[in-house]
């Protein structure tokens, strides 16, 4: 960690040259960039010299005690100095350690949007994308975080083949970025005639939103149609060309939106989906070809993998990446799965801090 620190602090000192330079001055977007990044380094930065000092006046502590000898009062004092150091010594430390982790993920206070959709289970399966939807918003309430529905699919019976939708809010994407991967319930559908328990799956995907700045989207790479909105509507929705699908032609992402009576704000949803899709496409393929493992949250983190199963008979759900069961599921489907995120955040600490301990070992040798 302490190499790390350094590393850190050097950077410091050369984003603080760089931003008196004429060159960086002149250039509106890399002083933004520099001026974002010299704030999200200060912190750590103040941190450690704050451990710096604490640790020199602890040393000078331990110093005068060791001389001390026939002081009784003296040597109390110090003695009780000696402890608030080191409680002070230990609590920098952890605020160090928290504040290095954070900086392992891009922006954990970004804005996401969220994909649910219907997998194996056919109506089933469609019913329970509806349960996870209703888990998220609640989730969303409990925490302060704003939701809204982008798209969405309905089926004849109230279930969601998909729906796509966006959460805002401090701590959006540290909250959600687990959600991502297979989940799968085991009950007794209401189409189930004869008492049966089925197995049915849904898929959830979580895209950290980037800003248009971060990926901008060339207007003569799409192709813009309009059509007319399906499924329930009324009152215009699906009797007026006010349905949008946009294709990216050079990666072939397709986007549709027919929620909002307007044209354009269809096209607004749309394009924020769309970016949002070629940011974690982009994202993807680098950290793949920089390291298979680096796109890993915790365990494999594969979409297609099943994360988390939903036992209605046992009442109880397990998280399969950290094998933490649950039994408290009707707890867990009105949103309160913090003790899944906490766990998750716990084991991703962890696997990150003996990364970066045989990467400064490595470093080492």
């Amino acid at each position: 960690m302490r190499q790390r620190l350094l590393r850190t602090e050097e950077r410091f000192q050369e984003v603080e040259r760089l931003l008196g330079t004429a060159e960086v001055l002149k250039d509106k977007n890399r002083f933004r960039d520099l001026a974002k990044e010299l704030a999200a380094l200060r912190p750590v930065v103040d941190a450690y010299a704050n451990l710096r000092r604490v640790e020199t006046e602890l040393e000078e502590t331990e110093r005068l005690l060791r001389e001390m000898k026939d002081d009784a009062e003296l040597i109390r004092l110090y003695e009780e100095e000696r402890e608030t150091l080191g409680a002070r010594k230990v609590e920098l430390e952890q605020k160090l350690e928290a504040l290095i982790l954070q900086g392992e993920y891009s922006g954990l206070d970004r804005n996401v949007i969220v994909e649910i959709r219907a997998g194996t289970g056919g109506e089933e399966a469609a019913l329970f994308a509806g349960d996870l939807f209703r888990l998220y918003s609640k989730f969303c309430a409990r925490h302060g975080l704003r939701f809204e529905v982008l798209s969405t699919n309905q089926t004849g019976l109230g279930g969601l083949k998909e729906i796509i939708f966006s959460v805002s809010g401090s701590g959006a994407y540290r909250l959600f970025r687990f959600e991502s991967g297979t989940h799968r319930v085991q009950r007794v559908p209401v189409t189930e005639a004869g008492g049966r328990i089925h197995t049915s799956a849904a898929t959830v995907a979580v895209l950290p939103e980037p800003e248009e700045v971060e990926t901008e989207i060339d207007p003569k790479d799409l192709r813009i149609d309009v059509f007319r909105a399906s499924g329930p509507g009324g009152q215009g929705v699906n009797t007026t060309d006010s349905a949008v699908r946009i294709t990216h032609v050079p990666t072939g992402l397709v986007v549709s939106c027919q929620d909002e009576r307007s044209q354009l704000k269809n096209k607004a949803k749309g394009l924020r989906i769309l970016r949002a899709r070629l940011s974690d496409k982009m994202q993807s393929e680098q950290a793949e070809a920089i390291s298979k493992q680096r796109r890993s949250q915790v365990g494999s983190g594969d979409r297609s993998e099943k994360i988390r199963t939903y036992n209605f008979p046992d009442r109880r759900a397990t998280d399969h990446r950290i094998g933490v069961t649950l039994y408290e599921l009707d707890r867990v489907m009105e949103g309160e799965i913090d003790d899944f995120v906490n766990a998750l955040e716990k084991e991703e600490r962890a696997r990150l801090l003996s990364q970066e301990g045989a990467s400064s070992e490595a470093k080492g040798k």
